[in-house]
């Protein structure tokens, strides 16, 4: 599976992207999210306020509970705004 990391997400985890097997007992973006915050002090960081955490699984927005068996890709960026 990719993960994609963007603007300071990936900053803070220290990589833009990273291809991954997830261990079995992942099922969704928060099982996901625990899982990455295991790997080291930058993951931790970029997911330290989930409430600020968007996500896309394949390029579909999603959120915590978004399953993420059979995903290709997710990834992981701060909220947008526009103007």
């Amino acid at each position: 599976m990719k993960l994609l990391y963007f603007a300071w997400v990936r900053q803070k985890a220290g990589v833009a992207e990273e291809n991954v097997t997830l261990p079995g007992d992942v099922r969704d973006v928060s099982g996901l999210i625990s899982w990455l915050r295991t790997r080291g002090e930058g993951y931790e960081a970029a997911f330290s306020d989930l409430s600020v955490i968007r996500c896309a699984v394949d390029q579909e927005h999603g959120g915590l509970d978004t399953p993420v068996a059979g995903a290709a890709e997710i990834a992981f960026f701060p909220p947008v705004t526009g103007g």
